[in-house]
Formats: C-alpha cells, sequence, structure tokens
C-alpha cells in the first residue's frame, strides 16, 4: 500500500476530488501492478467467497475442540423470532458474525478481513446491509476497498496481528475497517468514515489476545460480535456529525503503543487472560491429554 496515513489519503481524496474507494481502488492498480479490471474482479471473488461462507455455515459441525459449533444458528433463529432487544438488523449481525467465527474454527473456506481471527465482523456488516437495504453490488465492492484502506494503513502504521498488538489489532482493526465501510455506504464523507473508523478503534483499545487452550476460539468468535456491533455504533455516531477529540492516525499510534505496553502473556500466548483463568486451564490440560 501506498499510503502510511489516513490523512494523507484523506488529502489525495480532496486534492483529486475522488470519493476515499477511488483513492484506495488506484492506489491498489499502482501498488500491486495490476490492471483496474484484475482489482476490482479480485475484490468481487472476495466478497463472493464471504457469501459463500455465510452461505454455507453448518450448525451441526463443531470444532475439533468441541469449544464451538451451532452459537450462529441458534442466535439467527432468535433474531428471527423477532426477539431480539437490538432488532432484526443487529440481530442478523450478530448471527454472521458467530456464523463466520465458527466456520473459521471448523476450518472452513473464510476470507480473512484482515486476519482469520476477525474474520466476521465486515462480512457480518456488509451481508446483512446488503440483504436489508438492497444497493448495488457494485457499491458494496466500494465500500470494501475503503475497508481495506483503513485496514492497510493500520497494518502499516501498527499491527493486525494479535501475537504483536493483542486483540485490539485483529478485532479493533475490523471494527475500525466496518465501521468505515458502513459509514460510505450510508453517504458519509471522507471526514466521517475516517472518524467512524477512529471510534470504532478507540472503543478496543486494550482488549488483550487471550485464546484459551492457544485456539482462535474462546474468546474469538465472539469477539467478532463486539467488533461488528462496535462498528455499526461507530458508525450511526459518525454519521450523526459526532466526531472523535483524537485524530484517527493518532487513534492507530496509540494502539501500537498501547500493544508495546502490553504483557507478553496477553497476546496470543494462552497464559493469560481468560486463557489463565482456572476453567481456561482445565481446558487446556483436558484438550492436552486427547
Amino acid at each position: 500500500m501506498g499510503f502510511s496515513s489516513l490523512a494523507e489519503i484523506a488529502e489525495r481524496a480532496k486534492a483529486e476530488q475522488l470519493p476515499f474507494w477511488r483513492v484506495i481502488f488506484e492506489d491498489d492498480c499502482v501498488f500491486s501492478q495490476t490492471e483496474p479490471e484484475s482489482s476490482w474482479k479480485k475484490m468481487q471473488d472476495m466478497y463472493q467467497a464471504m457469501k459463500a461462507a455465510d452461505e454455507g455455515y453448518d450448525e451441526n459441525q463443531k470444532s475439533a475442540s468441541g469449544l464451538v459449533g451451532g452459537d450462529g444458528a441458534r442466535m439467527a433463529a432468535y433474531a428471527e423470532a423477532e426477539k431480539s432487544l437490538c432488532g432484526s438488523f443487529f440481530g442478523q449481525v450478530i448471527a454472521r458474525a458467530l456464523k463466520m467465527g465458527e466456520s473459521n474454527a471448523c476450518m472452513r473456506r473464510i476470507v480473512a478481513a484482515p486476519t482469520a481471527g476477525s474474520c466476521g465482523v465486515l462480512p457480518a456488516v456488509l451481508l446483512t446491509y446488503e440483504k436489508e437495504r438492497q444497493p448495488e453490488e457494485e457499491r458494496i465492492l466500494q465500500a470494501l476497498y475503503v475497508a481495506a484502506g483503513i485496514g492497510g494503513v493500520i497494518a502499516v502504521r501498527s499491527s493486525i496481528s494479535g501475537a504483536r498488538g493483542g486483540c485490539q489489532a485483529e478485532i479493533g482493526a475490523s471494527s475500525a475497517m466496518a465501521a468505515g465501510a458502513l459509514t460510505f455506504l450510508q453517504g458519509g464523507d471522507t471526514e466521517a468514515i475516517l472518524h467512524s473508523a477512529a471510534m470504532a478503534l478507540k472503543n478496543l483499545l486494550g482488549l488483550v489476545c487471550d485464546p484459551v487452550a492457544g485456539l482462535v476460539e474462546v474468546p474469538c468468535v465472539k469477539r467478532n460480535v463486539i467488533g461488528a456491533v462496535n462498528a455499526l455504533s461507530a458508525a450511526d455516531m459518525a454519521l450523526a456529525g459526532v466526531r472523535s477529540a483524537i485524530p484517527p492516525d493518532e487513534v492507530i499510534d496509540a494502539m501500537r503503543s498501547v500493544g508495546d505496553l502490553m504483557s507478553g502473556d496477553l497476546r496470543e500466548t494462552g497464559r493469560g487472560g481468560l486463557a489463565g483463568t482456572p476453567t481456561g486451564r482445565a481446558i487446556f490440560e483436558r484438550l492436552k491429554k486427547r
């Protein structure tokens, strides 16, 4: 990626009178040395893969550890029964985030967005948005370029690795990407897009990576849910005119600093946090004997 800050993208968009997504699209063509049609087709293929993963969810499949599986179907049934406190849209987002996270744990084909552990956030909000609002696919693909631009800057400026920066780097990044994509889809301008991403990321600063038994299952799958619903709230705030007091790039820098200060036990080692609880350790010992 040719950008090291969100401010650079915003400046290019303003100078060339281009929408945010177009700046990222053109940068991708230059950076990856590919034709515009090829870049677009690749993004289209990724979105179709997200759809296929959602449609191919198997509620009867359990992960090898037996820790996850079936919760996505339970949540979907609950949402369809119109029991959800958050309403139908939120209920569907939660269900899809669970399904995608479970599919990853069950070794099914997913799209890392930006990582496998955070694969449920972006598809959950975009697939539900498409179903409910029925935009043209072109609009969804443009939103994916928005998300890619935000994720790319986070990766360059900080990290998207739980082992390096904690879960804030995975779920936090995916939530920021989803917030920006949603804000774009709802007609938000570049400023709103970037502030929605900043607010989403701020809300998850300090989130540790503490996988029980070292598996990307507990609490990872359910954290995809919090990343998705956090993206919805950040997008709505930005669209309402709420702005982050801390500039977006500084929020990303803060995330890097927090990750650097985080104990090694809280960065994907499976030693601290939930993994270090009595039950977490018991699960580890039980699985180790299998």
